[in-house]
């Protein structure tokens, strides 16, 4: 009988187990009561969670966000300044019913653009928005028509207003994606950041607001707002709170914590007046997200200076002729904090096909590019670490080449050469003709001595005949 061998057993059940075993990388997703939801790295503008963020739906007060940043464009561009005075015109209250919120603006009060904006943002003033957008555009259907366009100007997916204070209207309505996106262009401008993120407010008009100070309603970051101290939370900042019956309770907040900064948007949320219950999810759904961003995500380096990314061939350099890229700076990177980095794909582009000596250390070759997920998350320049010496032996071989290479070099060689020829025929004819001439002289002189010897021999033999 066979002994049964337990060790070999086991450990094949545990490689089972692990072959089927969920990945470490797939996060568990946040228990959230929201209807929709993002949350969403500003830095890169990753989206790191996502609940149906292109669903349209309406966004309640969230709206005054795109209102706001119209203001605030129009003050950048010169049409508009802060300290302008502006008379709230008679249809100002316009859509408004007694359940709407309100600074108690009056047709006829005359407010700073600046009071204005506070009302809009911290007391929710919808008579506030319809002030603005009429001061600005002329009308508020016009103003409507601007909302629009600059949504477009943004890439907005999914949005479409009707009004510019967040008012239920058929037709009225956006996306968590969207809503990240008007945001993060309202960040852009400095007065918008302290607005959001001013916790009381009050307005120099004492028929404004009833006299009393506007206190944010944002719980996340004011004790005192509407909805008590219990959400309060020590890494949020800004946004705006929503709220209508259609919309649910909604909130735009931002946090930042050890460096990453978040911005996290919920729609649909369940509260007292829509649920009947103590506690407002709007505030819980966002601190949740928070915490799960924070808890899961974190900066890691995934590249840094001494990585020596590739080898490109350099022409006329010393030694092996190749020069090695490395990246210009580190590349941080905001990923989960059990991901294995090698998931990471990576592609080069070098600027020139063609690299010669010398190249300077630190010159700019190329880049290198990171995709997550198939999305480009990172761009790096690429440099050489080292200076490439000209290899000058070589350098010489190349420039002799590259000038007798030309062609009015090469016609004046051709000149030459057909020169030197003729030169040479010419000589050498030249000295087949002396050698001829040389030898028909020696001859003709040689026959000359041949007829005096001849001719002084009859003159001797005569001589001597004479004497006989």
């Amino acid at each position: 009988m066979k002994k049964t061998r337990i060790f070999p057993l086991l450990l094949a059940l545990c490689l089972l187990f692990a072959a089927f075993s969920p990945c470490a990388l797939a996060l568990d997703d946040p228990e959230l009561n929201a209807e929709a939801a993002i949350l969403v790295d500003l830095d890169s503008g990753r989206v790191l969670y996502d609940l149906n963020s292109t669903e349209a739906r309406a966004p309640a007060s969230l709206t005054k966000i795109m209102t706001v940043l119209l203001a605030l464009d129009a003050v950048d561009s010169g049409r508009a300044d802060l300290e302008t005075m502006i008379t709230a015109q008679d249809d100002c209250r316009y859509g408004m019913d007694e359940s709407s919120s309100t600074a108690g603006i009056q047709p006829g009060m005359t407010l700073s653009l600046r009071e204005l904006l506070y009302c809009a943002m911290l007391k929710s003033a919808n008579e506030a928005c319809n002030i603005i957008g009429a001061y600005l555009s002329g009308s508020v259907s016009a103003f409507v028509g601007e909302m629009n366009q600059r949504a477009a100007s943004l890439g907005c997916v999914n949005t479409q207003f009707k009004n510019p204070n967040g008012l239920s209207e058929s037709g009225h309505y956006t996306c968590a994606y969207d809503l990240y996106l008007i945001t993060a262009a309202a960040m852009q401008h400095p007065f918008f950041i302290e607005l959001c993120n001013t916790k009381s407010y009050q307005s120099a008009s004492p028929e404004v607001n009833g006299g009393e100070p506007m206190y944010n309603s944002n719980a996340l970051i004011s004790s005192q707002s509407d909805y008590g101290s219990t959400y309060l939370y020590e890494y949020a900042s800004g946004v705006k709170t929503g709220y209508t019956r259609a919309a649910g309770y909604c909130l735009v907040s931002t946090a930042l914590k050890d460096g990453v900064h978040v911005l996290s948007v919920v729609l649909g949320c369940d509260g007292w007046l829509n649920a009947q219950i103590e506690e407002y999810k709007n505030f819980s759904d966002t601190i949740t997200l928070f915490n799960w961003g924070f808890d899961n995500f974190s900066y890691r380096q995934v590249l840094d200076t001494g990585d020596a990314i590739t080898k490109m061939d350099v022409e006329l350099a010393q030694g092996d002729g190749q020069v090695t890229l490395y990246p210009q700076n580190d590349v941080e990177l905001l990923l989960p904090n059990d991901m294995d980095l090698s998931e990471l794909e990576r592609s080069v582009i070098v600027y020139s096909d063609r690299l010669v000596a010398p190249i300077d250390q630190g010159t700019v070759l190329g880049e290198a590019t990171l995709y997550l997920d198939k999305n480009a998350v990172a761009t790096v320049r690429l440099v050489n670490g080292n200076a490439v010496e000209l290899a000058r032996g070589e350098y010489m071989k190349e420039r002799v080449a590259e000038f007798l290479g030309r062609p009015w070099v090469i016609a004046v060689i051709v000149i030459l050469v057909i020169f030197a020829i003729a030169y040479i025929v010419l000589v050498t004819r030249y000295r087949r003709l002396r050698r001829k001439h040389l030898k028909e002289r020696k001859l003709a002189e040689k026959r000359r001595e041949e007829q005096k010897r001849v001719a002084q021999q009859d003159f001797f033999d005569g001589e001597w005949k004479d004497l006989y």
